[in-house]
């Protein structure tokens, strides 16, 4: 596999701290018993303990195995590596036995098939009883949304917090915790900025759209009826999925990827686009703290030839990857003005109301000061905010004042930009 050069590798960073970490550690004198093959680069970097880290990294992924201490994927050492080898600074070798006995299980690992159900009538009553609870939990979450409109939200600011984490909690004892999810955010908008009562009414609305649905779950459209028990916390089996959901053949262009990792559990949020069908896809993928990811189907910006097979649902977004070919590199992707994006996101909202994300792609668009931050304004002076927070040092790099192709997450908090394209080459944010 041939070297990527250090732009491509600093994109695969989570955050631009490890980046810039890792760009600290990319000099010879970090490190020992470097070698690089086909297929992997590995070497020993000496930290603060008395024992180097033994850092590994396979290319096909690129997939990434260090010793030291770090919840990040990859570390500062993994990135540090690969940055060194893009410069030329990895010389080729013999792999060593903990890189090729890493490899080569990973290569033999199998994918787990979906176990049978040995009991199917103590299944029917297991769904039976969760079902029950979870209608009992949300008839309670209802008496009390009724009671808020009663009472007024006007005083809501002394309770509202410490009352919703306990409904919450109820919630999840009610099997049910997709709607936990969404009270929990309802507690977090309280207090927060001078317009928190209209976002918390927002989120309420949303929360009793969710409850009103389910009471009439038997009258709802099937493809309305899953959505709604997604939403609730109800699970998909992949066999389910892989057997009976929508099949797309594409060449599915990677868009971009947002990774957000907690004390908890990492997720990932990969966004394809079919190049024949225009769909978009939504790869989610999770990990336990401490633990890597899966290796990403391609790089932002390139196609991967492949099945998608779409979970049910009103706006059927999130899909199960079939590779069935390598991934190839991809032209710079057709966008839209600022206007055609957000009415794009205004009919998946349609579509499923509790739709929390949505990719768009803006064409022409260049980066300006909008306040204390920054948006992406297209040719008609139309504009949407990036979110708080997000550095927009490379889309300004990249862009110099020329507009340029964006690939970005949209949500109610703003825009996340995920690549960016300096002519036909992109670039990952």
């Amino acid at each position: 596999m041939g070297s990527w050069d250090v732009e491509q590798v600093l994109g695969l960073a989570s955050d631009p701290a490890s980046a810039k970490a890792g760009q600290g550690l990319a000099r010879p004198e970090k490190w020992s018993s470097t070698g690089a093959t086909d297929r992997a680069l590995w070497g020993l970097c000496q930290g603060s303990g008395k024992q180097p880290y033994q850092t590994a990294v396979e290319l096909a992924g690129p997939a990434y195995k260090c010793s030291c201490p770090s919840r990040k994927f990859p570390c500062k050492h993994a990135l540090g590596l690969m940055v060194l080898w893009a410069r030329d600074g990895v010389p080729a070798g013999e792999e060593p036995e903990w890189v090729s006995g890493w490899i080569d299980q990973r290569a033999a690992r199998t994918e787990r098939k979906p176990g049978e159900v040995v009991d199917p009538v103590a299944a029917q009553e297991r769904a039976a009883r969760r079902a029950d609870r979870v209608s009992a939990g949300l008839a309670e979450l209802a008496g009390w949304l009724d009671d808020q409109v009663r009472q007024g939200l006007g005083a809501f600011d002394q309770r509202a917090y410490g009352e919703l984490n306990r409904l919450a909690a109820r919630m999840v004892d009610a099997q049910a915790p997709g709607v936990a999810g969404a009270v929990r955010r309802a507690a977090n908008v309280v207090g927060r900025g001078h317009g928190w009562p209209g976002e918390l009414l927002e989120e309420l609305s949303l929360i009793h759209l969710i409850v009103s649905a389910h009471a009439h779950l038997p009258d709802l459209p099937p493809s309305l009826a899953d959505t709604v028990q997604t939403r609730i916390g109800w699970p998909t089996e992949t066999a389910r999925v892989l057997a009976n959901g929508e099949k797309l053949h594409d060449d599915w262009l990677m868009l971009g990827r947002v990774v957000e990792p907690d004390d908890r559990l990492t997720v990932r949020r990969v966004w394809l686009r079919g190049a024949t069908t225009g769909r978009i896809g939504l790869i989610l993928t999770f990990a336990a703290a401490g633990r890597p990811l899966d290796p990403l189907p391609a790089r932002p910006g390139e196609y991967v030839p492949g099945d998608l097979s779409f979970y049910p649902g009103a706006l059927p977004m999130r899909a199960l990857l079939t590779q069935t070919d390598p991934r190839t590199p991809a032209p710079r992707p057709t966008g839209r003005t600022v206007r055609q994006a957000l009415a794009s996101y205004v009919e998946a909202l349609a579509a499923d109301p509790w739709n929390e994300r949505w990719p768009l792609v803006l064409q022409d668009v260049r980066p300006a000061r909008h306040g204390e931050g920054w948006a992406l304004v297209d040719e008609a002076g139309d504009g949407l905010e990036i979110q708080a927070g997000w550095d927009p040092l490379k889309l300004l790099a990249v862009s110099a004042g020329d507009p340029i192709t964006v690939a970005a997450e949209w949500n109610r908090a703003g825009l996340r930009p995920m690549t960016c394209w300096h002519l036909d080459r992109p670039v990952t944010l």
